[in-house]
């Protein structure tokens, strides 16, 4: 069957389907007869509020306006994550974005580093990068050479409506209802058309899944299986508040270990995005609503809202004529805010991929190895979190201390604490800094440096590692404060957005 691949049916609106309504609309569209169905019955999870760098890229793409797309989403900047309680309890360190201090073609700067400590006069890891010394100290620009690597903290809802925009723009029809049936091809099993509890039918060539958990089309109607990685991350809830802001925003992320879990700090402009990452097994619900109001600053606007999800990814991502995004997808949970990157990045895969006539198999093998490949790497480095970390003070924490890990993770833990290396896989998207920054965070420090570093005498090694953290030093320090610069950048008042 040789016609063209032309309607394209996405299920479900929310971050998910206008992203991928926005994107294929604008980027491929022209030939395109694009619907998204949604419910406004339906709630979309929504909590997902912290981005990383690589959403820029999508945003270049699409030629969005940040200092718009950022004032109708209330957005902040974020420079990384300040991981609190995690190696032990009262210690703290930030995984910035960025790099730290400068490589060599033989080590990573971690090397230079390690010797500069054993010799007493290297300052604190992150005192070499200007990201995290920014994020520190408060401060932040967006400068013509684009001096800081940042992302957003934004309102997903608004954001979503602010794609809805784009989209519909590009002739994006949305159609709003339930799907109460999912029809199939009696000969293929492709999807045929979604019949709507209106008795409404759209029909369509290709479909995209973004039903969130209930994965409606992926699983429901196409049974592809789960594969759970919930021995791995035990937390299985979440609980979402939202409160009013008591002070002024700051430029990243707060993750603070608790009992059973993690509590959330995610700063916008007009409020604080909170919640509670925790395993049901060890903490009750009750008890953990109580450990998040307790834990949080000024008063709250919404009632705190119970999320359950299984950790782990679909079995296909893409099967027959079906494209699964977002929560329908797989889920990891948002310690380093990967769930709108991985939304971002199968669509820019979809598009790289897109059939014009067939479906073929290849293409669908193509799209799955790859998306499998990113999530297992994403998937270890949360995992890391966990599991390299000296705190024992409750069941929990005793299980994530002593439970196997996959040998993935295994060997780069083993690598770095023998010999302090760290290599990026190709494609993956946490590069070694990060690597670098959380397994010293949580406590883990090599046994050797490279020899490479012995190169360099003793004073020229601490020449260079002095120059590099006055570096540093001198470029944030001509940084404005990160509220001043948001407020006169893109703020919601000042924009003449309510």
């Amino acid at each position: 069957m040789k016609q063209s691949i032309k309607r394209v049916v996405i299920a479900g609106g929310g971050t998910a389907g206008w992203m991928a309504a926005a994107s294929l609309s604008k980027l491929l569209g022209k030939n395109l007869d694009i619907t998204l169905v949604e419910s406004d019955a339906i709630g979309t999870v929504g909590v997902g509020e912290a981005t990383i760098p690589t959403i820029l890229t999508l945003h270049k793409l699409l030629k969005l306006n940040e200092q718009e797309m950022m004032a109708a989403t209330s957005a902040t900047f974020k420079l990384g994550i300040s991981f609190e309680n995690w190696r032990a309890q009262g210690q703290d360190y930030i995984h910035s974005f960025g790099t730290t201090g400068q490589d060599c073609w033989a080590a990573g700067f971690q090397h230079f580093w390690l010797k500069g400590q054993a010799l007493g006069f290297s300052k604190d890891y992150g005192d070499y990068c200007p990201e995290l010394v920014a994020a520190k100290q408060n401060r932040f620009a967006v400068t013509p050479k684009q001096g800081l690597n940042y992302a957003y903290h934004l309102d997903a809802t608004a954001y979503a409506v602010y794609l809805r925009k784009i989209a519909e723009e590009f002739g994006v029809k949305r159609v709003e209802g339930k799907i109460a049936q999912v029809q199939l091809h009696a000969d293929n099993g492709f999807i045929r058309a979604l019949e709507l509890d209106s008795g409404q039918v759209i029909e369509g060539d290709l479909f995209i899944d973004c039903t969130g958990f209930r994965a409606l089309l992926i699983e429901q109607a196409l049974h592809v299986g789960y594969e759970d990685w919930s021995h791995w991350l035990p937390c299985d809830s979440a609980l979402a508040v939202q409160t009013e802001s008591v002070s002024e925003p700051i430029p990243y992320t707060r993750s603070i270990a608790h009992q059973a879990g993690w509590q959330w700090r995610i700063p916008l402009q007009h409020r604080v995005g909170n919640g509670l990452v925790y395993c049901s097994r060890y903490l009750n619900d009750e008890a953990a609503k109580t450990l998040l109001l307790e834990n949080i600053e000024g008063n709250t606007i919404s009632e705190p809202r119970l999320i359950r999800f299984r950790p782990g990814q679909r079995r296909q991502h893409w099967h027959k004529n079906c494209v699964a995004l977002g929560l329908a997808s797989g889920f990891v949970e948002p310690l380093e805010s990967t769930s709108i990157h991985m939304i971002q990045r199968s669509i820019i895969r979809l598009m790289q991929n897109f059939p014009l006539t067939a479906i073929h198999q290849s293409d669908i093998d193509e799209f799955n190895q790859q998306t499998d490949f990113e999530l297992q790497n994403i998937r270890d480095f949360i995992i890391l979190h966990y599991h390299v970390t000296e705190r024992t003070d409750s069941p929990f924490w005793r299980f994530c201390k002593n439970m196997d890990i996959p040998d993935s993770l295994k060997h780069r833990i083993q690598l770095f604490k023998e010999t302090g290396r760290v290599f990026k896989v190709p494609n993956e998207l946490f590069g070694e800094n990060s690597w670098v920054q959380v397994m010293m965070g949580q406590g883990l420090t090599p046994n050797q440096y490279h020899p490479i570093v012995d190169m360099m005498s003793d004073e020229e090694l601490q020449q260079f590692l002095s120059q590099i953290e006055q570096r540093a030093k001198q470029m944030v320090g001509q940084l404005p404060n990160h509220q001043e610069f948001v407020q006169h950048y893109c703020g919601i008042v000042s924009s003449g957005v309510k």
